[in-house]
């Protein structure tokens, strides 16, 4: 079984400042590039959205030869304003990559990304076919209204976890049972910093009780600066405005990027991101090399995904060097 690479530290690691906002600020996106700053470039898509980066995703790639670039989206992790909603959407992070990319003079690289990073580079790639050398997709989320129903609506993932899905959703109204996303959202956004921490709490716990094939009790750190307050701003942002792509399906624009060398890998017990939807991609992508993992679910730690994504970027760095 193939493990992580040894740690790994940044050799640059930056602000990009990006557009004003109306409010007189602008987001400043954390970068970093680790690895061979001559070997083959690979832009690391962290999920979420709202997650940002960590230490051991610089860990699926050999240093000696890959060029490994990570950023925090907007609002996430290192970057700034924490949590920010404003100018945070789809089209934005997508100018992000490609400002990164010529700020690094990149030609072409590597996208690599699981679960909303999966589905960021997709929509990528269909708008920039030209700036991809290959991809690596794990846990594939399509975006769809569906996908993000089957995590925050009754009658998904909640059959399968009915005891955690009663904890999520037992102190909202009874109208907001069966669909509690937007009940969530509004608290989330109100003035109220208790009830924020405490939507905030309760959703991380839903979401860190799914994304595991194995029993196991989470608790997520609310000391974290900006913590899971940030990331489940920024996550229910996107799902209520169905990922800024309702108008742009993925699957309606496989066109675009067919021609492009991309490995699908998703466990088949993934009960945040289903399995069905890298199914489908296949289906109408069928030169996609798909690779069911058979005892792995959604996180990209889990030791049979970490074997078969390090894999996969060994096969690339052989093909391309």
């Amino acid at each position: 079984m193939t493990l992580l690479y040894p740690d790994i530290e940044p050799f640059a690691s930056y602000h990009i400042k990006m557009e004003l906002m109306e409010n007189n600020q602008c987001h400043q996106v954390y970068v970093e590039q680790c690895g061979n700053p001559d070997g083959i470039p690979i832009i690391f898509l962290h999920g979420g959205p709202g997650s940002g980066c960590r230490p051991q995703h610089r860990c699926y790639f050999d240093p000696n030869l890959y060029h490994i670039i990570l950023f925090d989206q907007r609002g996430c992790g290192r970057s700034l304003p924490h949590g920010e909603l404003t100018h945070n959407s789809t089209p934005y992070l997508i100018n992000d990559m490609e400002a990164i990319r010529e700020k690094l003079n990149i030609d072409r690289w590597i996208i690599f990304g699981g679960s909303w990073g999966a589905t960021l580079g997709l929509v990528y790639a269909q708008r920039h076919p030209e700036k991809v050398l290959a991809m690596i997709l794990r846990g594939i989320f399509l975006g769809r209204k569906q996908d993000i129903n089957w995590v925050y609506a009754e009658g998904g993932a909640s059959k399968l976890f009915p005891d955690t899905w009663q904890q999520l959703v037992r102190h909202l109204p009874e109208a907001d049972q069966k669909e509690p996303l937007r009940a969530y959202y509004q608290q989330l956004t109100s003035a109220d910093e208790l009830h924020q921490m405490a939507a905030a709490k309760t959703l991380q716990t839903w979401e860190s009780t799914i994304v595991m094939l194995r029993d196991h009790e989470h608790q997520p750190d609310f000391n974290q600066d900006p913590g899971p307050l940030a990331h489940s701003r920024i996550q229910l942002h996107y799902a209520l405005n169905e990922c800024f792509i309702a108008d742009t399906p993925i699957l309606d624009n496989i066109e675009f990027i067919r021609h492009i060398p991309t490995k699908i890998i998703h466990g088949r017990y993934d009960i945040v991101c289903p399995m069905q939807q890298s199914w489908e991609l296949h289906q109408v992508w069928p030169e996609t090399e798909l690779n069911i993992i058979p005892m792995a679910g959604h996180a990209a730690g889990e030791p049979a995904l970490v074997h078969a994504l390090i894999s996969a970027t060994q096969d690339f760095a052989k093909q391309l060097t």
